[in-house]
Parts: structure tokens; sequence; C-alpha cells
């Protein structure tokens, strides 16, 4: 009995390993900030694309310590049966600062391909890391900006998903310091599914 339950899990397991879904490739820019640790890979269901997204974000504080850019939700359609507008979210790591704007959309089309906005590390000052992001819709080239903070300079594109569209995403979020200084959200990676 053991030893079928050991495969039915391994099996399970397989089933949500990047190739199942048709996954080519992961999109990566070169400018994401360096602490924190990843999360995990969350996908979209089978045969739904990342069409729309919100941002987690904390604003200004004065004198306190800024976090900005704290998580990304992606609003997940299926564009062969986006009925009644249904569509379900995933994220990855959240930092736990901020508030979650109001969603952008790419009208009838997918999320392909990302830019981020990064503060580089300020030595004594107060480090943010990532800022905001940018997405570009597939087909039109029609790019969404997030609203969230302006430090820091936008950095390349990333690749393009070449077919297909983003149906996963990664986040590196640095936790709490204590007293420390709090960045939050660093990093992110997006996977094109076929």
């Amino acid at each position: 009995m053991q030893k079928v339950c050991l495969i039915i899990s391994h099996l399970f397991l397989l089933s949500w390993m990047p190739g199942v879904r048709g996954q080519s490739r992961h999109l990566t820019v070169g400018n994401g900030g360096v602490w924190g640790e990843w999360g995990r890979m969350e996908l979209c269901p089978e045969g739904y694309y990342a069409s729309g997204f919100s941002l987690k974000v904390e604003g200004k504080q004065g004198r306190g310590d800024d976090t900005a850019l704290n998580g990304i939700r992606l609003y997940c359609v299926n564009p062969n049966n986006n009925v009644n507008g249904h569509y379900t979210t995933i994220e990855s790591s959240v930092g736990r600062w901020g508030e979650w704007t109001s969603v952008k959309w790419c009208v009838s089309r997918q999320l392909v391909s990302f830019m981020l906005r990064v503060e580089p590390k300020q030595g004594d000052g107060d480090d943010t890391a990532a800022n905001n992001i940018k997405f570009m819709c597939s087909g039109s080239g029609v790019q969404l900006e997030g609203d969230s903070l302006t430090w820091g300079s936008w950095g390349d594109w990333s690749n393009k998903c070449s077919r297909g569209a983003i149906c996963g995403l990664q986040t590196r979020v640095e936790g709490p310091q204590g007293d420390g200084d709090d960045t939050a959200l660093n990093d992110v990676q997006f996977l094109c599914c076929n």
C-alpha cells in the first residue's frame, strides 16, 4: 500500500512539472534585486493564460522604511472560453505591506513580456529594490504599466513568449527585517505556456 501511495504522489508531482503543459521558457530580466528568497512557481489552470495583473504596493512612508512593490497577482483567463469574464488569480510570495491596486487588463489578449523598475542598492540609505512592472500584451504590443512607485530605473524588456503567453510566476521576496531595512519584492520570473 505504501508503495502505491508513493507512486501516486510521484505521478501527481510529475503532472505539475514544466513540460507537461507545454511550457517553453522562463522570462527573466537582469536588473532584479538581490535580497530575499524565491517563492514557489505558481501556474494558471490548464488552458488559462495571464490577461491581467494587479500589484500590492506600499505608498511612500516619508521618514519611515519604504518597501514599494510587495506583490504581483496574475489574472488568468481561458481565451477559448472566457464567458462572463470568468478568471482565476495566482500569486507567488508576497510581502506584508501595502494594498492591492486595481486590475489592468490586456483587452482580448494575453501578457507576453515584462520589464521591472528597480532601485539599486542605496548603501546606508533606504533600499526598496523592485518598485514597478510593465507588461506587453500579445498581438497589438500594448504596454501596461503598474500603479506603483517611481524610485530606480526601468531595465530592459524580457524575451517574449514565442508561442502562447505567460501562465505562471515566481517572486523573490525579502521577509521582514525587524529594525533593519525592508525591501519586500526584489525580483520576478514568469513562465510561458504554449
